[in-house]
Parts: structure tokens; C-alpha cells; sequence
């Protein structure tokens, strides 16, 4: 099994392979950028997952979804990443939750991580996951908004207090504040300025049946997006995520944030 292996220790070392076998990962969103994020750490061999996806396949996700399939139309996104990472790595040990996540299950949930990565884009939930993961004192890594960006290399790294051009960053961090929670956290984030027109989606005549998910009550607008830059979104999170659970340093040089030029100094 060792084998599946031996380019990552050949470059980090049969040490790290190892601390990255004892590691737990709780990962809450399983979409397009969760699902890339989640496939790069389970080839890396983190040893434990923590899932959590509400959600069912719809065909509109097969445009830039991994877990997205003709054959997983109408299936559990979490059972669904669950069985997939058993097949990269059939000795990693997997908790799959299918239910919405909230205030009643962020204890659950989080249990005995190492790391806590959010990848959900509901603005309220998503400032209620990132206040209870800050609260726990577990690092935790957030992905901002990937949708509507067609430059991948605009795609930054920075806590997110010193994020700038993400509207969704922008309201994270406001409703964070209001509520006294530090904003030091890192993200993925794009400034990238988006070009978007709001249909209410009651109006949206393309959303089918199954694209019509229920936010607390309310239908979500579906927002256009690219395959390439949301899996680039999911790649630098998992990235990132390697780096905090391996003390950094191993897989980059020591380096400090300048966020404004995106330059490891």
C-alpha cells in the first residue's frame, strides 16, 4: 500500500508520509471546490476525513465537479466522496455526514480534527462554520468565492482579514466581526473584478427541479462558473492545508504574507 506513495515521500520524507497518515481532516462542502480539495488530500494520504455535504448530484454540477457523473445524478455528495477516497486509500478512515451543517453538528463534525477546511458558499452558514472552527482554536482554512473568475492566476493566498475584491470575502468578514471573531484564518481568494447579474431565482428559467436546493427555505441563485478555476481553488486549499498540518517549511521555504502582491518574501 506503502508504494501509492513513494513520490510523495521521495520529496517530503517517510516521516512526513506518516505524520500525514495520523492526520484528520474535517472537510464541510463537497462541491466543486471541496471535491478537488478533498481529491488532492486523499492522494496525499491524510489517514482520517471528517465529510459533510447536504447536497445531492445534479447534472448542472458535472460541468466542474469531480464527484459529478451521468451515473451520480441524485446521489449523496458525502457517500459519494466517502466510497472515493476509499479507493484512493482503502486503509483511511472516513466519517461521512449527509446533512446540513450547523450550529446542532459543528461539534460533531469538528471531533478530533487536525484541520478544519471550509469549502460551503451559503453566506450565513458559512460565517456560522467559520465562527464556531475559530472557537475551537483547530486551524482552519476557508475557501472565498470561485464562481464568475476566469483568470486562474489571480487566485491568492491570505488571512482573511487582509483579503480585498471578493465580495463574498468582504461579507464573511463583516458578519465575522460583528460577532468578535478574529479574522487571522486563511483563504483562497480571488480579486478578481466579476461581472454578475442578478436573477432572482424564482425568475432563473434554467434552474431544473434539482438545482432548486433550499438555503433555510430560500432558493439560491446558481452563479456561472469555470472548471479549471474552481478546481485551482480546491488544489491551493488542499495545498495549503499540507502546509499547516506539516508545521509549513516542509513543502515551502519560510516566508512572510504580502498579500497585496501575492509574493512570498
Amino acid at each position: 500500500m506503502e508504494r501509492q506513495f513513494l513520490r510523495i515521500s521521495r520529496f517530503i520524507g517517510d516521516e512526513n508520509v506518516d505524520l500525514l497518515h495520523s492526520k484528520k481532516v474535517a472537510l464541510i462542502g463537497l462541491g466543486a471546490v471541496g471535491g478537488f480539495c478533498l481529491e488532492a488530500l486523499a492522494r496525499s494520504g491524510i489517514g482520517r476525513f471528517s465529510l459533510a455535504d447536504f447536497d445531492k448530484i445534479s447534472e448542472t454540477n458535472i460541468n466542474r465537479q469531480i464527484l459529478a457523473l451521468h451515473s451520480t445524478i441524485g446521489k449523496s455528495k458525502a457517500e459519494l466522496a466517502k466510497e472515493r477516497v476509499l479507493d484512493i486509500y482503502p486503509m483511511a478512515q472516513v466519517d461521512a455526514y449527509d446533512e446540513f451543517v450547523c450550529k446542532n453538528n459543528h461539534e460533531k463534525i469538528f471531533s478530533d480534527a487536525d484541520i478544519i477546511i471550509d469549502c460551503i458558499d451559503s453566506l450565513n452558514p458559512k460565517i456560522d462554520l467559520l465562527e464556531a472552527a475559530v472557537k475551537t482554536g483547530i486551524p482552519v482554512i476557508s475557501s472565498m468565492g470561485a464562481a464568475l473568475r476566469k483568470d486562474p492566476s489571480m487566485i491568492m493566498c491570505a488571512p482573511l482579514k487582509d483579503t480585498w475584491g471578493c465580495p463574498l470575502a468582504r461579507c464573511v468578514r463583516s458578519g465575522l466581526r460583528k460577532r468578535g471573531v478574529d479574522c487571522s484564518f486563511m483563504t483562497i481568494f480571488s480579486p478578481e473584478r466579476v461581472n454578475y447579474k442578478f436573477i432572482p431565482p424564482e425568475e432563473d428559467e434554467q434552474l431544473e427541479f434539482d438545482d432548486k436546493i433550499l438555503d433555510r427555505g430560500r432558493k439560491r441563485v446558481m452563479l456561472g462558473s469555470l472548471p479549471t478555476v474552481t478546481a485551482i481553488f480546491g488544489l491551493r486549499l488542499a495545498h495549503l492545508a499540507l502546509q499547516i498540518l506539516l508545521k509549513e517549511g516542509t513543502l515551502e521555504a519560510e516566508k512572510e504574507w504580502d498579500p497585496r502582491k501575492n509574493v512570498l518574501n
